[in-house]
């Protein structure tokens, strides 16, 4: 995706419980809602669930597109995370399973520098991030 490129998504409440919302973004359906736990219905991930997904997806493909672009002989990737508040702070774990066993070592710990840069990283590391609020 081009940096200058803007997207959008539309979430709207579904009814279906407390907090269930059908999100629509890019021509994809999504649906988030909170756990039973916490008052929801637990009908889909939370929206820390989706972020938590959204940085793993991405770093994922970046290593993917990586590996590719250089002709490595990455079979798979796999990327197991967490996320958890540590007082005002919210502290993420990435561990990245890289399988192939052609992979020599310098080409694995590339692919691991090459995970923290994926963009979704970048943006949540960024001190640049602004988010703008508007109403109706």
């Amino acid at each position: 995706m081009s940096e200058d490129k803007t997207i959008a998504a539309h979430v709207t409440e579904t009814a279906q419980s407390l907090y269930a919302v059908a999100i629509d973004t890019n021509g994809y359906g999504l649906v988030a809602d909170e756990p039973l736990d916490f008052g929801g219905g637990g009908l889909g991930p939370a929206p820390y669930d989706l972020l938590l997904s959204a940085l793993g997806a991405c770093t994922v493909m970046t290593v993917r597109w990586y590996a590719q672009k250089q002709g490595w002989p990455l079979v798979n990737v796999k990327v197991d995370l967490t996320h958890h508040k540590e007082g005002r702070a919210d502290v993420f774990t990435k561990t990245v399973h890289l399988h192939g066993d052609d992979l020599s070592a310098e080409q694995r710990a590339t692919l691991i520098s090459v995970a923290e840069k994926c963009p979704v990283h970048r943006t949540l590391t960024s001190t640049e991030t602004r988010i703008t609020t508007s109403g109706d």
